[in-house]
């Protein structure tokens, strides 16, 4: 018994960052992208047939919700999200956090300009109403903030992922203001919503979408995993923006309230992250240093 818990205690979590994936998992990878192939043929014409009738659509919803559960992660909800009027500000380890938000919220997206090209990714995120940003585009930033304020007009509700790029869940980078000049001033109304996303453990620094990882590498090793994995969404009391003038304040204010949080989770203080992230301007202490 004593030596089949020191197995468990030591088995890894998935197949390891750059590691071959073994003929079983390569089954279940298979396996997995056929239920989310059949989970799309079904959800994207229910959607259309849907909005011919009705303005908006639950099935966005209901395909992130589903495509969450068979890449493996089992969703908890603790908290209650507003249902409209609200800007959530969120942590970021993976592309499996807008599964999860989306799948519980049916909030929208800030996405960074590069994924409306990824092919099929790109065609999803439109469906489900995500507004494309670029970083480089100095000159269009008024445009982004008006399509921003109507998305949120539109929509209901939005997510944005502040610092910028996904981590490793037991790190907590500052957050990036540049998104959040659509509420310089607050649009009437609105709220805004701190969430925690919790994967729990190692599992989190394992899926973290970190380092020089291409993202379909990283996929193609969730997708691979055996077993399932727990995450844990935390929506936050939400605060009304108008009390914290200015982009810096709000995002200050939605950091303090994030980071206890997970610490909480962690048991421990945030450490910080290991890698360098050149668009954010973000670089170890020690390389900063």
């Amino acid at each position: 018994m004593a030596s089949n818990l020191a197995v468990t205690r030591n088995r890894t979590v998935g197949p390891d960052r750059g590691a071959p994936i073994s003929w079983a998992g390569w089954v279940r990878l298979v396996l997995r992208s056929i239920g989310l192939l059949i989970a799309l043929v079904i959800c994207v014409p229910l959607h259309y047939a849907y909005r011919t009738v009705h303005y908006g659509s639950p099935f966005p919803k209901l395909f992130l919700r589903i495509a969450c559960r068979l890449c493996g992660a089992r969703l908890r909800v603790h908290g209650v999200p507003l249902k409209r009027d609200v800007f959530f500000i969120a942590n970021h380890l993976s592309w499996l956090d807008i599964l999860a938000l989306g799948g519980a919220s049916g909030t929208a997206f800030v996405a960074k300009a590069e994924l409306s090209v990824a092919p099929v990714v790109g065609w999803l995120a439109r469906i489900n109403r995500t507004v494309f940003v670029s970083r480089e585009d100095r000159m269009g930033v008024a445009d982004q903030i008006n399509r921003l304020r109507e998305a949120l007009a539109d929509n209901w509700s939005i997510t944005v992922f502040p610092e910028g790029t996904t981590t490793d869940g037991k790190s907590l980078l500052p957050f990036k203001t540049s998104m959040l000049r659509v509420l310089e001033p607050p649009p009437t109304g609105i709220m805004v919503q701190p969430v925690l996303l919790d994967y729990g453990g190692d599992i989190g620094e394992w899926i973290g979408w970190i380092g020089t990882e291409a993202g379909v590498d990283n996929a193609k090793r969730i997708l691979a995993r055996r077993g399932s994995f727990k995450l844990e969404v935390f929506y936050l009391e939400p605060f009304d923006p108008r009390d914290f003038p200015g982009r810096k304040a709000i995002a200050a204010e939605a950091r303090a309230r994030i980071l206890p949080a997970l610490e909480a989770r962690l048991g421990q203080p945030v450490r910080p992250f290991a890698h360098v992230v050149s668009p954010v301007r973000y670089a170890p202490p020690e390389e900063a240093a």
